[in-house]
């Protein structure tokens, strides 16, 4: 048995336990094995479950799903069964007889009491008996940091729990409630729509906590696998039949911007035609072909090739002069080479001029990939792409071969990326930015990645980090750039398949409900402020993303349609061959 002075004051594993299941050295899964060697009780812990050495561990019974972990400095006792994908942060106390469905995050210094004091009068409060109900969280629940949740409440699938709230009823399904005591404040599905109590019995038994009676089993979720391929197919129909709404929404009078009001930019002008295109194959109503074509190809730089950040309105469509200092690598106008060049290919024409390409292999080693990976491939995302652009448009492959011996001497053969990961945010700039470099580069130009697996681990790991998919982390970006790698890496590879399917399973099950009529998606459905609300972005961001979850999971024929923009799952151009 390992000592306890032999181990490590402090394990970055306790604290970011995520990292375990996907990351984990030989060394350090033989001391988890040690861990869970240790445990008294009945235990029925998946191969892949995760104890920290600084959990205070003490149960009659303990049952952990795959790749759930319990953080550093937890308490944990009593009858606790806890599903897939489930996690107990640091400092949260769980204690009693709690049932934890799967996809459950439960923050740090959350406390979970399923047992009371008698209060008889008669008797000092620490001679009364223990009385205990239990508490029961449903699949996919997310009980924020310092929320307190009391004996007798069933929490429904799909909720939220805020952050500090005290819980002392039953949550409904898809609800989010806040405070002391806990109130629900909306519906999931609808933002707007404020979530009805929940009805209580005529006559509750008393209680310190007030709780209604538990059901002898967790609430079913609201969606399973079977029903997906059909869901998929009715919001396909939704979107189809109503994207002249939505996208005439975003009209003005003068210009597209994202929302209504939103302000003058050229990416909501890429998005409606990329979304009409996808989804009934024309131009936006009310606009032809031949005037989006001369808007775009009027605001691009002849000496750079490319498309400052500008407006598309007749009042601003004079030709720009010459921006010399502008750069394919940062700044606004680089996503411009993506959106722009896609629309114009979607409307049948291209840029006018050649993308300068001018790039030396130190700029690229001097990117930021140590802190912001996801920056750095942007970088090689535009730059990538103004390379196919020349090449498609004007026969040029300058660069093409520096820049992908560059990244292919670079790629890190351990973890399948470029970049490392930080404390403050886990493998998220790294797993974004490969989404954006290996977009612009191995699927733009049909070519294998360099090491699909590792890719594939990495992601997987970072997929289940807590931190990123609730909330304003459950937006279009993070979860594109964790389906697309996946999908990409999968053209290669079966390796850890099913696990990514789970993964594909609950994102999809999680966005088909978040259509707006009329409207589409918010790029955040569940985030604050103009994020949260439907626009143009999201709606062509996720309907992308859904083709390429439902496609991952062979289900995509039932949307009836296929992206041919920015997010196309062909190449745009293959690599010219010799001879």
């Amino acid at each position: 048995m390992t000592s306890p002075d032999s181990r490590p004051a402090v394990s970055r594993l306790d604290f970011l336990p995520w990292e375990y299941a996907g990351g984990a050295s030989a060394a350090e899964r033989e001391r988890q094995a040690e861990r869970q060697r240790e445990l008294t009780g009945e235990t029925d812990l998946a191969a892949d479950a995760f104890i920290a050495d600084t959990a205070a561990v003490f149960c009659n019974v303990l049952r952990m799903g795959e790749r759930s972990y319990i953080g550093a400095h937890a308490y944990v006792t009593g009858e606790v069964s806890i599903g897939a994908d489930s996690t107990i942060n640091p400092f949260t106390v769980v204690r009693g007889k709690v049932t934890l469905g799967d996809g459950v995050r439960i923050g740090a210094h959350a406390s979970l009491l399923a047992f009371n004091h008698g209060t008889a009068p008669d008797q000092p409060i620490f001679r009364q008996a223990h009385t205990s109900r239990g508490i029961t969280v449903g699949d996919d629940v997310w009980i924020g940091s310092n929320a307190l949740i009391l004996d007798g409440v069933t929490i429904g699938p799909h909720s939220i729990v805020g952050a500090g709230a005290v819980v002392t009823k039953n949550v409904a399904p898809w609800s989010v409630v806040a405070g002391n005591p806990a109130k629900p404040l909306r519906d999931r599905r609808h933002p707007s729509t404020p979530k009805p109590p929940v009805s209580e019995p005529a006559n509750p038994a008393p209680s310190l906590t007030s709780a209604a009676a538990v059901p002898a089993h967790p609430a079913p979720s609201l969606t399973s696998a079977v029903d997906l391929p059909r869901l998929a197919a009715e919001l396909a129909g939704r979107a189809r039949e109503q994207v002249d709404e939505l996208v005439g929404r975003c009209w003005d009078g003068e210009r597209f911007v994202d929302q209504p009001g939103g302000e003058a930019a050229i990416r909501p002008w890429c998005d409606a035609i990329e979304l009409t295109d996808l989804l009934v194959r024309r131009a936006p109503a009310g606009h032809s072909v031949d005037d989006l074509v001369r808007r775009l190809r009027a605001r691009q730089d002849p000496a750079t090739g490319l498309v400052p950040s500008s407006d598309l309105a007749d009042a601003g469509l004079e030709k720009p002069s010459s921006e010399s200092e502008l750069s394919v690598l940062e700044g606004g106008a680089s996503y411009h080479v993506l959106c722009a060049g896609y629309a114009l290919q979607l409307l049948g024409s291209c840029f006018e001029h050649p993308i300068r390409v001018d790039v030396a292999t130190d700029q690229l080693d001097n990117l930021p990939w140590a802190r912001n990976a996801w920056g750095a491939g942007a970088a090689i995302d535009a730059l990538g792409t103004a390379i196919a652009r020349n090449l498609n448009n004007h026969g040029d492959s300058a660069q093409l071969f520096t820049l992908m011996g560059w990244l292919t001497a670079r790629a890190d053969p351990e973890t399948g990326m470029w970049g490392t990961p930080h404390p403050d945010d886990g493998w998220l700039q790294v797993v974004n930015g490969f989404y954006r470099l290996t977009r612009g580069t191995y699927a733009q130009y049909g070519l294998p990645l360099p090491y699909p697996e590792a890719a594939i681990r990495t992601v997987l790991t970072h997929s289940q980090d807590q931190r990123v998919f609730s909330g304003d982390g459950f937006n279009a970006c993070n979860v594109l750039d964790v389906i697309h790698p996946l999908w990409l890496a999968g053209k290669q590879t079966e390796f850890r398949r099913a696990e990514g399917r789970r993964w594909a399973e609950r994102m999809l099950t999680a966005i088909l409900g978040r259509w707006v009529d009329g409207a589409g998606f918010a790029f955040a459905p569940d985030g604050d402020g103009d994020r949260a609300l439907p626009g143009l972005q999201g709606t062509e961001m996720w309907l992308a993303i859904i083709w390429l979850l439902t496609d991952y999971l062979g289900l995509s024929d039932v949307l009836g349609y296929r992206p041919r923009g920015v997010h196309r799952p062909e190449p745009l151009i293959a690599v010219p061959k010799l001879g």
